[in-house]
Order: C-alpha cells, then structure tokens, then sequence
C-alpha cells in the first residue's frame, strides 16, 4: 500500500545564488547605489559537518544571497598532536583540542573565500557557532570552543572589529555607514527582534543556544522569499544533527523566548542510515538521495519500531543533560521556559537499537522513506507538546531547517501531520522550510549587531505588522532614562 501525499505544497525556501557576474571581488569591495553589499562568513563547527558559508546581503532590499558553500566532514579533524589538551568531542567520538578545530576553521575560511573569488580582508563580518556540545558538562563550556573558532578566524586573517559589534556608525565602512542605525538604536543582544532565553542568574538554557538563535533568525530571513510571515509569534525548529529552536510570543518590541529545544535530530536519521551501511549492498546510497521514491505502508511500520526508543518530553528541572546536550533545565523553569527535549533513550543510550532497525532495510528507497515518516513523526509530537504545554497560539508561524527536517519528503509528511492536528485554517500558510538556516542566521546576527535593518522589509516585529524600529528607540530611551 502506498500512502499519498495530499495538497497543498509546502513552501520551501531555498538559497539563491548570486549572479555570477557578482562574484568577483569589485563586486563586494566597489558599490553602486542600487547594489551595496554586505558580506559576512558563517562559520560552524558542527558534530557532522563543519561549514563556511558566504552570504551576500543587499542593503537596499534586505534580501540575503549565497555566494559560497564550503562544507568538511568534521570526523576528518586532524588528531591531536602531544601536549594538546583533548577539551571535547562529538557526538561520535571524535576527539577535539582547541587548536586543531582554530586549524580546520582556518582552512576552511580560506578555501570558500578563494573559491568566491574573493579575500578574507573583503569579509564585512564573521559569526562563528558550534553545535559540538555532547561531551562537556554544562552550557557555559561552550565558551573554551567558541575561543577556538575565534583563534581560527585570526589565522585565516579576520580581524578581531569584523568579529564583534561596531562602537559607533562612524566606526563602520564607509560603504555601509549610511544604511546602519547605530545613531538611533544600540545593539542590546536581541537578534531578529527576540531577547535571548535566559535563567534568573542570566545562566544559559541549553549549550548550543547560540544555534538556536541564529537558526531562528535565518528562518526569518529565509521566509521572505516565500509567501509566510514567519516573524513573532513563531516557533522554530531546526533538526541538525542536534535538534534546537525556540518558541517566542509576541510581545513588542522584542518577543521572549517561552520555550526551547534540545537533544537529538538528524543523530536519529544518522543512526539508522549507519546500520544501513555495514551492509555490503550500501554502495549506491548516495545516488537513491538523488531519485524519487513512494512512502509505502512498510516505511510507516518500520517508523512506528523506531518511535518506541525515541523520547520526545519536556525536560524536567533535576536534569543536567538531555539528548546528550548538556542543559540548565532548572533556569529555565525559574525563568518560566518550556524547555522540550528529543532523546534516543536516555542521552542516546539507545541509538544501537535504530542502527540495527537501520541494518535490516534492503532498498535505499525503503531507508530513505522510512527516515522520512520517523522525522515527521517527531515533528507531529512536538507540536502536540507545545500544545499540551499550553504556549501554543494559533497566530504563531512554524519554521523548520536542518537535513533532517527539509530533505526528501520530509517537507509533505510535516505539512500533512500538521493539517491532521487541525490547528489552522490555512496550515501552508503557517509553516515554512528553510534550507542554510544557521548561516542565513548568522547574515542577520551581523545585521542586528551594527543595526543594519530595512524597514521597508523589517524581519523584526509582529506578522503581518510593520517595522518597530519607533518601539525600539522608545523601548531603549526608557531603560537608558535608568
């Protein structure tokens, strides 16, 4: 039995090359009053893939276009030499010290700007993330790895003012200047027009918070080539190899964060795709990711086996680690924060029972169709969470990035559990999935920080309203009056 996939479509925003006769180095260096870009490095360090994308922003339109992708698997790390210290690993094992990932961050750098054609000193910003948290023991730990991102960016010959905040509107390139609002607004922390989820102590939620909040943003960025509003209130969800996002209100002039994700996403695909390929008839995966393939009854079957390892909960208070991400689940109910985890047992001590699901599908098509209904099936429990937990609102748009949530037909199975709930009228309408979401993310992080907004196509503010940059001036005149 084949089950269908009903209409209406879901609305897919994918990346937008820049012309090709942009990408050169006049381009991005020399400006015209019709093109100014703004040119910034997404670089990430991921469990799976360490990525550095380029992204093009046009600062008279507001619309954000790739210009390079550069993608490493993170396992091919050099190994640490004698006398480094080993301060983490991967999901997977894989063993990390600070300057062997400053290394990788390096080369990578500099192989996606000559690639584009262009120098590492034409770069107007870098944002740097990581979702490399499994082995540390609390959120703050994060920091000793963000500290080598930075160490890799000044190898690559990023310096340290293109890393940061700029001081004032006089402090920034001449070509830009004009377009930033420093002389209204100051950079207050809040990214995209949400304020960052914190405990009472000011003490992070979950260790790769900065994911979430860059995935969030880019989704914003990423629906404007659609017809979704994906501005506040908004839930967003992104299933990297870790899952992450947020749930915000919509409040004015920046929405709180009420609910946040941790724990596992694509590590569950990955799982099952690992016990697929100890088997000797794996070669042609890569080309079944290629071709079409029908969801039969046997794929929903085989996702109903896998659903029983797989825990999607809130996480309770005396949790320190859930999904192998380290969390402070007792802040975030201080601070009022849903905070809804996906595991694999408990910290993926069960992931072996998915790979041998994994190593007992025969067909490609079967593997692939099958990881599909197991993702929409844990999409479809974690919105019936965030009802259950009473944050839902039918006002709120819901985005989606990361592989494991927008390849193959993932984007028709979510947009089908989703018009089975029943929470809209108009479920197409209300959910959109974004492709390069972090890095996307990381183009608005470098907006919001030298106030490089466009009220003409504001990401901020409240959907279907206009832009709240009067809000914000009145919001930081008051707490500056303190």
């Amino acid at each position: 039995m084949i089950r269908k996939i009903f209409s209406p479509k879901p609305r897919i925003a994918e990346s937008k090359y820049i012309s090709a006769n942009l990408k050169s180095h006049s381009a991005f260096v020399e400006s015209s009053e019709e093109n100014v870009y703004y040119l910034v490095a997404s670089v990430e360090v991921g469990n799976t893939t360490t990525k550095c994308i380029l992204t093009a922003t046009n600062l008279n339109t507001g619309r954000t276009y790739l210009v390079n992708k550069v993608v490493k698997l993170t396992r091919d790390v050099r190994k640490p030499k004698a006398g480094e210290e080993i301060f983490g690993s991967t999901i997977f094992g894989v063993k990390l010290t600070r300057q062997s990932i400053a290394e990788l961050v390096r080369d990578t750098i500099i192989e996606s700007c000559t690639k584009a054609n262009i120098n590492v000193s034409d770069l107007d910003f870098v944002v740097r993330s990581t979702g490399v948290v499994a082995h540390f023991t609390t959120p703050d730990e994060i920091g000793v790895f963000i500290q080598a991102l930075a160490d890799g960016c000044l190898l690559a010959g990023v310096p340290p003012s293109k890393m940061v905040p700029a001081i004032s509107k006089d402090s920034l390139p001449e070509k830009i200047k004009k377009y930033s609002l420093l002389d209204k607004i100051y950079f207050d922390g809040a990214v995209a027009g949400i304020l960052p989820p914190r405990g009472s102590t000011g003490a992070e939620i979950v260790a790769n918070e900065m994911e979430g909040e860059l995935s969030t943003a880019g989704i914003k960025e990423g629906a404007k080539w659609t017809d979704v509003d994906f501005r506040n209130p908004c839930i967003s969800m992104d299933f990297g190899t870790t899952f992450k996002g947020r749930i915000v209100n919509d409040d004015l002039p920046y929405a709180k964060t009420i609910g946040n994700f941790c724990g596992l996403g694509g590590a569950i695909a990955d799982a099952i795709v690992k016990g697929f390929l100890k088997k000797e008839n794996a070669a042609t995966i890569d080309i079944a990711m290629k071709n079409s393939y029908r969801i039969g009854e046997e794929a929903y079957q085989l996702a109903e086996e896998i659903c029983k390892y797989i825990r999607v909960e809130r996480v309770h208070s005396n949790c320190k680690k859930f999904g192998m991400i380290p969390v402070n689940a007792k802040a975030a109910e201080e601070a009022g924060i849903v905070l809804i985890g996906c595991d694999v047992g408990t910290n993926g001590d069960k992931i072996q029972k998915l790979e041998k699901i994994g190593g007992n599908i025969e067909k490609e098509s079967l593997l692939f169709s099958t990881i599909d209904v197991t993702m929409s099936k844990v999409f479809r429990r974690v919105v019936e969470l965030i009802v259950e937990e009473g944050i839902f609102s039918e006002n709120m748009a819901i985005g989606v990035t990361g592989r494991a949530g927008i390849t193959g037909e993932k984007p028709q199975l979510f947009l089908k559990e989703l018009m089975e709930l029943g929470l809209y009228k108009k479920p197409e309408k209300n959910i959109v999935f974004v492709d390069d979401g972090l890095a996307r993310g990381a183009a608005v992080m470098a907006r919001c920080m030298n106030a490089l907004g466009n009220p003409k196509n504001p990401i901020g503010g409240l959907r279907y309203g206009k832009c709240v940059l009067k809000k914000r001036v009145e919001y930081q005149s008051a707490r500056m009056s303190f």
